[in-house]
């Protein structure tokens, strides 16, 4: 369901253990319950695509399953030394128990 100002509902907080993977229309994310709060980010590693989904989460970061590099997932950065852009983070909303995120296409510079 998607509301008028972008935000997409994505699933219930209670599923969030059981179902860390959300498929967002035309986008595959990841949801994860990180150290008390809700991050959302890319299912794919900007690296070199690979599934975050297999990765492991430790201390507030997600670590690739290919390459080993870790993301922070208060800001999406990336282990130093690692030729790759930030994870892509996105917004989250928890309302009545509900999840969302903004997954609109950002304008430049915003």
């Amino acid at each position: 369901m998607d509301d008028e100002a972008g935000w997409i509902a994505v699933c219930d907080l209670d599923r969030l253990k059981l179902e860390a993977i959300v498929r967002v229309p035309g986008r595959d994310l990841l949801v994860i319950w990180n150290e008390g709060h809700v991050v959302a980010c890319e299912r794919a590693c900007p690296h070199e695509q690979a599934d975050l989904a297999r990765g492991q989460l430790t201390a507030g970061r997600l670590h690739c399953p290919r390459h080993a590099a870790s993301f922070d997932l208060r800001d999406g950065s990336i282990t130093a030394g690692w030729p790759s852009p930030p994870l892509r983070l996105y917004p989250v909303r928890i309302t009545g128990g509900q999840i969302w995120i903004e997954a609109q296409e950002r304008q430049p510079g915003r």
